[in-house]
């Protein structure tokens, strides 16, 4: 299978998996567990914070800084392609009751005119404006890097409105890797912020969320209340920290990759159209003799492809650490031989 649904299906490598084996262990609800004290430090490090926690996935980690940021009634800023609103199951108004202000923004990121515009003023016939949550770097948008000012400008043009702010860095580190520009400078100005391990780091079950002492403080009550406290997470934790020292830099070749495919898939009659491609994602929209997205998915899982269907006419594409120039071969094939 030439597996390129997303960098969610990265499987541990045998040296991650054998840094788990030797890992000392302790019960990390009482700070006994070395490798996710280790790793909680180095990511709040990272990013710039005073604190982090280690949690099973990203979508916990949105979820819990949301509901510590806010209130039942309260309002969320974010743009219309968020994961918060297309891939978190409803959980900001299951879990902490609030209301979505979704903004049409360009290439998924907002302008601070934007984000000044959708803040409503107080009243007691309106919903409080109480978070700003950006992405970095979009998904939908075909992994596209926030330029750093416009991320602060952002963050800051919240702030001064007295939102609190959270960075779902979901990719931070592919950020990070293709520009060289720190992880705590595209976190600085947001009061929550955090890194994902199963994605292109290759871990399998990992998320660390981290701001101040007192967020993280809120934040572990959530992860205990929503069943989410773990023992001796040592065992994943230890391969985090092996995704940190070994399978950061390497995010290059998944971009790299990314800009061959998207390349190769512009001269196909089958597209009409390849996003700009920044990191590890390619999104390309089906020309209109061509199948339908979800037809195309359904033929190229026929050849042993697999993409994600994103819209009517859309596909992604995301390259990871088990994907490699032969599968890239396979799936500009499979799509050029779509009919």
């Amino acid at each position: 299978m030439h597996d390129f649904y997303s960098d969610t299906q990265t499987r541990p490598t045998r040296a991650m998996r054998e840094a788990a084996l030797d890992a000392p262990l302790g019960d990390e609800r009482h700070d006994a567990d070395p490798p996710t004290l280790e790793l909680c430090a180095r990511v709040a490090g990272m990013l710039g914070m005073e604190a982090a926690l280690f949690l099973p996935s990203g979508t916990m980690c949105n979820e819990i800084a949301i509901a510590v940021h806010t209130r039942p009634g309260d309002e969320v800023i974010c743009t219309r392609e968020s994961h918060i609103i297309f891939a978190e199951s409803g959980g900001p108004a299951a879990l902490s009751g609030v209301m979505m202000h979704p903004i049409d923004g360009e290439r998924g990121m907002l302008t601070p005119e934007q984000v000044q515009a959708a803040i409503r003023p107080r009243s007691a016939h309106a919903p409080r404006s109480r978070l700003l949550v950006a992405e970095q770097t979009a998904n939908l948008a075909g992994g596209a890097i926030w330029p750093l000012g416009q991320l602060t400008a952002v963050a800051q043009a919240a702030r001064d409105a007295g939102l609190a702010t959270h960075l779902d860095g979901a990719r931070l580190l592919n950020a990070q890797v293709a520009t060289g520009i720190p992880a705590a400078a595209y976190a600085r100005g947001f009061d929550s912020a955090w890194i994902a391990f199963t994605k292109g780091l290759g871990c399998p079950v990992g998320a660390v969320l981290a701001g101040s002492r007192d967020f993280v403080a809120e934040a572990w009550l959530l992860k205990r209340r929503w069943g989410g406290a773990m023992r001796q997470t040592g065992v994943l934790t230890a391969m985090c920290l092996y995704a940190l020292d070994h399978h950061v830099a390497r995010l290059a070749e998944d971009h790299a990759l990314a800009r061959t495919i998207g390349a190769r898939l512009a001269g196909l009659p089958a597209i009409a159209r390849v996003l700009p491609v920044e990191t590890n994602i390619v999104i390309v929209d089906l020309a209109e003799h061509a199948p339908d997205a979800r037809e195309a998915a359904r033929q190229l899982r026929q050849g042993d492809v697999t993409v994600t269907v994103v819209g009517p006419r859309r596909l992604r594409m995301v390259t990871h650490l088990d994907v490699g120039p032969a599968d890239a071969d396979a799936l500009v094939a499979a799509i050029g031989a779509l009919g």
